[in-house]
């Protein structure tokens, strides 16, 4: 028994690896449907809020990976079925953009256009609140990594939410 669960573990870390190594790559070559590369980013505007790591889920992602904030892309959340994973967007706050990539998700989140932003404290989490803001979708993610990963997780309700929501066929495009 013990030998078949070290190979669940082993299993379900390579397959984190290949989902991590996906959205590293930059998911190339997704783009919205019925967009093409070369068309203009797609800006919108969005409620957000933020979360931090001493909620539910800890520092983890969906995906697997440590939550991050700074650097080149920090962590965001949202519905799924409206944003997939691997999402990439930015957005200006106090004289600077920040890039997100979207690879959590949160079943409050479930059925709304809201993005939740990861903060490392509670204070800034706190002082970000809930403000709408525009964004600029720098690239869509990808719909069937979503439902791949979501239906490993049927268990929960928002899961089922976010998964009857999607689309059936993405046409061979992604969102």
């Amino acid at each position: 028994m013990r030998r078949v669960c070290d190979i669940s573990k082993a299993m379900e870390a390579a397959h984190r690896l290949l989902v991590f190594l996906v959205l590293c790559s930059g998911l190339n070559g997704c783009v919205a449907v019925g967009e093409s590369a070369s068309e203009p980013v797609k800006t919108m505007t969005v409620r957000t809020t933020a979360y931090t790591h001493t909620e539910p889920g800890g520092s983890h992602s969906a995906m697997g990976t440590r939550l991050r904030f700074g650097g080149e892309l920090s962590s965001a959340a949202a519905d799924w079925s409206w944003m997939p994973v691997g999402t990439r967007f930015r957005l200006f706050d106090r004289g600077a953009w920040r890039s997100y990539v979207i690879e959590d998700y949160g079943s409050a989140l479930v059925g709304k256009q809201t993005i939740d932003l990861y903060m490392p404290s509670d204070s800034m989490m706190r002082a970000w609140g809930v403000r709408t803001v525009s964004i600029e979708i720098q690239e869509w993610g990808s719909v069937a990594m979503s439902r791949m990963l979501l239906s490993q997780r049927r268990n929960s309700g928002s899961v089922r939410s976010m998964l009857a929501s999607m689309p059936e066929s993405d046409g061979g495009n992604e969102r």
